[in-house]
């Protein structure tokens, strides 16, 4: 079977719905992912487990979140995941690729900064409470806003990784130096609420890199053909595709999408691939060519 179709179309599809669809549910497409790895998984049993607990959350909230609460709903929120619940940061183990699926981490009650993210999220959700992701650099957080929806301006930021730290603007800078990001200047936009495409790229952008470090290039392909799926004019995925359908012997759909990462990154952005990436890959669309027409 050709790798383009080692992934199921249905399953791509059906992401790509749940990824797009206006539903702020991010708990369906993030178990979709995980059905890559576990496809057997049975999301329903998990959206169950999501429900329980919002519930559970929801009741602890009644219950405790007075006027006296320091941070409102947030103590109770962080009592219940990661007191009760057990929830926490897997820092011992950071790129076990277990700490990106959810349903893993729903299970393990660890994972990272942005399935953490997203367990809390969904609880929050459930239980009434609006919680936004931030799509911070190398570290994802927290966001509780204050006043209307669409004012982004008064916010506490909380770390899902260390047990629901609240951290303050300043707390976030400083962590921005901590995470080796300190040649990039921080700016406001860095603490903008993510919108649920931007947290699912994420997510894909995250096991990519970890399945491509192991050299598990069919699940490379895979993540890379979902992320597609929702941005199809990523051209670094469509780079991607081509070399890593490369490493896998499939040298049609190889070709094909060298041939059109180079066709699209020519009419776009010049800072898009450089001149000596287009030239690589220049090189392997010729030798893919050869290739080709000598099994035809």
């Amino acid at each position: 079977m050709s790798t383009a179709n080692l992934l199921a179309s249905e399953l791509v599809e059906t992401f790509r719905e749940a990824a797009t669809s206006p539903d702020p549910d991010l708990a369906t497409p993030a178990l979709l992912i995980a059905r890559l790895a576990y496809p057997r998984l049975d999301p329903e049993a998990h959206l169950a487990d999501l429900h329980d607990m919002g519930e559970a959350a929801a009741r602890r909230l009644s219950n405790e979140d007075g006027p006296d609460a320091p941070h409102g709903p947030i103590d109770s929120l962080n009592r219940y995941l990661f007191d009760q619940e057990g929830f926490t940061g897997n820092s011992t183990e950071y790129e076990d690729p277990r700490n990106s699926f959810l349903n893993q981490v729903l299970k393990r009650r660890t994972g990272i900064p942005i399935t953490l993210a997203v367990v809390y999220i969904e609880v929050a959700r459930r239980a009434g409470v609006r919680v936004d992701g931030v799509n911070f650099p190398g570290h994802f957080l927290l966001r509780f806003p204050f006043g209307p929806e669409d004012d982004h301006g008064g916010a506490v930021f909380v770390d899902p990784f260390h047990r629901g730290a609240v951290m303050s603007d300043t707390d976030c800078r400083a962590l921005l130096q901590q995470q080796g990001a300190g040649a990039v200047g921080f700016e406001p936009r860095m603490l903008a609420p993510a919108t649920k495409l931007q947290i699912l790229i994420r997510m894909l952008s995250n096991l990519k890199r970890i399945y491509v470090g192991m050299r598990s290039f069919h699940l490379g392909l895979a993540l890379t053909e979902l992320r597609l799926a929702i941005e199809p004019s990523a051209l670094t995925e469509l780079r991607d595709r081509g070399l890593l359908a490369y490493h896998l012997n499939d040298f049609t759909t190889a070709l094909r999408s060298l041939e059109a990462y180079l066709r699209f990154a020519s009419r776009g952005d010049p800072a898009a691939a450089g001149q000596d990436e287009r030239a690589e890959i220049w090189k392997h669309v010729k030798a893919l060519r050869r290739r080709v027409a000598s099994l035809n």
